[in-house]
């Protein structure tokens, strides 16, 4: 009976984090395809920013805000039939997807790469490639539920997390 109850409560329980996202002290991430930089907030102060590798044209790589609803641990690549781990994989060491343009998580993403030498440019597909070291970092402190808002500005990463209320 005990187990019983304790299923219903995780069924019926929210996901992780609760309440409005993002709120102050939440992680929260953004994107900035002008500069080609990925910051990382976390308990109301920019903890990381990393150098990313965007769509080869404006408009593959979608801006807005979006939700991480996707994390895979070497993920597997099914356009070709890769399997995670494999050094042929271009998704790398971790797969961080979310919802942009009504998918599921699986389209669009930030994740690995076996070119890190593409980093800093604008050529992939439409994903946001990083370091396979940078990704394994910022897997980990990323909840499902995260807010991800890619923009292409020249305003700075503080400026942008005060307006969102991540930061004061």
């Amino acid at each position: 009976m005990k187990i019983m109850q304790i299923g219903i409560l995780l069924f019926l329980s929210p996901l992780w984090p609760l309440g409005e996202n993002p709120t102050y002290y939440a992680p929260f991430v953004i994107v900035n395809k002008e500069t080609l930089q990925l910051a990382f907030f976390d308990e109301g102060e920019l903890q990381a920013t990393y150098a990313v590798a965007t769509g080869l044209t404006e408009d593959r790589t979608p801006e807005g805000m979006f939700t991480i609803v996707v994390k895979a641990n070497q993920p597997y690549y099914r356009k070709s039939n890769i399997p995670g781990g494999d050094p042929n994989n271009p998704l790398g060491a971790r797969w961080i997807g979310f919802d942009a343009r009504d998918t599921d998580g699986r389209t669009y993403g930030v994740h690995g790469t076996n070119q890190p030498e593409t980093i800093g440019y604008r050529v992939s597909g439409g994903c946001i490639r990083m370091k396979n070291e940078d990704v394994v970092e910022l897997f980990d402190q990323i909840p499902i539920g995260t807010k991800i808002w890619v923009v292409d500005t020249d305003r700075n990463f503080i400026e942008l997390a005060k307006s969102k209320g991540v930061i004061n």
